[in-house]
């Protein structure tokens, strides 16, 4: 096989983000900041985004996932879009694993559980997303709350079916950015993106973020490219 060479700055033109953080704190609803989306989903209600009009593939299994992977790399009606959304990697991963819950002979390997073949199915997929050379990728995820034994420090995650999906996600990102909500002096409730990491929350963005963030994706793809150009 050919070794084809390119350059660190070749890989910058597009940002690869995962955003984790509560219901409701509004992850879905940063769709519509980010440049042309298209929104995949196995959920069928998206009452925050109900007054907009942004295109949603909806999925039921790992094969309609990879179905619109298909379109989005082959079928010229996907190439206005600029940025791909999958809202969220938790649900995708739970609605795959009751796929395989319900139907164990389509497992590839009969000796795993569901949870395997769920994993086997799902993490080639989430990184040829990652890997498409010609958009943003936002990743939603859920987010899990853990007590350490030691010091009984409350951390915060991203979560996921599983044991290894939620653990294994961070890795698989240039960005990942926590959502989470502050209080004003006067009391008012606002939302914020974390991108630095701190003894609670994992993060990673780069030194050009502020470790708070308004919580606009399209600011922030164009804020890090911006500062790449230098």
């Amino acid at each position: 096989m050919a070794v084809k060479l390119t350059t660190t700055k070749d890989q910058t033109n597009f940002i690869k983000c995962l955003v984790y953080g509560d219901s409701g704190i509004g992850k879905t609803t940063l769709a519509k900041t980010c440049p042309k989306p298209l929104i995949i989903s196995s959920e069928k209600k998206m009452m925050s985004l109900k007054n907009e009009k942004i295109p949603v593939a909806l999925i039921e299994d790992h094969n309609d996932l990879a179905d619109v992977l298909e379109k989005i790399k082959n079928d010229k009606k996907f190439a206005n879009f600029e940025t791909i959304v999958l809202d969220s990697v938790s649900d995708i991963a739970e609605t795959i694993l009751q796929y395989f819950q319900k139907n164990p002979k389509d497992g590839n390997n009969h000796a795993q559980a569901p949870y395997g073949w769920m994993l086997d199915a799902l993490n080639p997929l989430l990184k040829e997303f990652r890997d498409l050379p010609d958009k943003h990728i936002y990743v939603v995820a859920k987010v899990k709350r853990q007590k350490d034994g030691f010091t009984e420090i409350d951390t915060w995650m991203p979560s996921a079916p599983g044991k290894q999906l939620g653990p294994n996600l961070p890795y698989l990102f240039d960005y990942v950015f926590a959502m989470r909500k502050g209080v004003t002096q006067k009391g008012k409730e606002y939302r914020y993106l974390q991108t630095d990491a701190d003894i609670q929350w994992i993060a990673k963005g780069t030194k050009e973020l502020n470790a708070i963030e308004e919580p606009h994706l399209g600011k922030l793809f164009n804020k890090i490219l911006n500062n790449n150009k230098e």
